[in-house]
């Protein structure tokens, strides 16, 4: 499930923007490969915070509210790495992915918790026990007691 597609890159961005962060071949059109890694790469780093707490990648469809604001910040990650590409990075982009990073860390602490959202599973195999493993005891308490 992906937070975000290539074409909300491109909105957010601009057309102009768009095709001068991703056109290597100087052909006037965006390479849309690198877009998609750029995509792929934020969604994998939002995972990465999210996975300490929930299940990844998460379930927005009930959410719009979560689902907008993960898509927010999922789209400040990517446009981040798309600006990487052709340093220097503006400073608001800079801003804007610090601000990101700060709000996964918070969801990924537990400070801020995602609605409507499937935990991880606490330990599922709560009931079972260690058992002991080696040679039978020579002394127990009962043989023990008889001496």
């Amino acid at each position: 499930m992906a937070y975000l597609s290539n074409s909300d890159i491109q909105s957010l961005l601009g057309n102009a923007a768009y095709i001068e962060l991703t056109d290597d071949e100087d052909t006037g059109a965006a390479d849309e490969g690198i877009v998609t890694t750029a995509r792929l790469g934020a969604e994998g780093e939002a995972n990465s915070y999210f996975a300490r707490r929930y299940r990844v990648p998460i379930d927005t469809s009930s959410e719009p509210e979560t689902a907008a604001a993960i898509k927010s910040f999922v789209l400040d990650l990517a446009i981040y790495r798309l600006h990487s590409r052709r340093p220097p990075i503006p400073d608001d982009i800079v801003r804007r992915r610090t601000e990101a990073i700060a709000w996964l860390e918070r969801v990924s602490d537990g400070t801020i918790r995602l609605p409507s959202t499937t935990p991880i599973p606490e330990h599922t195999n709560v009931e079972t026990l260690g058992e002991a493993n080696g040679p039978t005891r020579a002394m127990t308490r009962d043989s023990l007691n008889d001496l």
